[in-house]
């Protein structure tokens, strides 16, 4: 099982960036944690703040991978472009969500990406990406 993470802008910040609503550790401690709790699964781990270079990572993935687990962070609410590229691509993708974007502002409530998505988990903080990759194992 090989799968790659894609987290979209300002999640490289975690750890710092507003730890009450996205807590306190990093995502590169996160994602050690999370390599050792799947030994049996390859994760690939790619952050980026460009709209255009998680598109290409996307065209990349191809069938490199069994699936994909996408944070696209605001994107979501506003990338016709990310959501094309999900759509354009035949590995499937789990969207995640951090926070519960629903109980945020409005302009939160509606994901564009989400509709080309298998599933979305959203607002389990960085369990939800335990989740996901228990979704492709199942």
């Amino acid at each position: 099982m090989k799968l790659l993470i894609i987290n979209g802008p300002n999640l490289n910040l975690l750890g710092k960036r507003e730890p009450h609503i996205y807590g306190k550790r990093s995502f590169e401690e996160y994602f050690e944690a999370l390599q050792q709790e799947f030994p049996g699964v390859v994760l690939h781990y790619f952050q980026s703040n460009a709209e255009g270079a998680m598109i290409d990572k996307l065209h990349e993935a191809g069938a490199a991978y069994n699936g994909i687990i996408m944070n696209p962070g605001a994107y979501a609410h506003t990338s016709i472009a990310l959501a094309d590229a999900i759509a354009a691509i035949e590995t499937p993708v789990v969207e995640v969500h951090i926070s519960n974007t629903f109980s945020r502002e409005e302009f939160r409530h509606k994901s564009l990406t989400a509709p080309y998505c298998v599933g979305c988990i959203i607002g389990l903080g960085l369990k939800g990406y335990d989740l996901a990759v228990e979704y492709f194992m199942s």
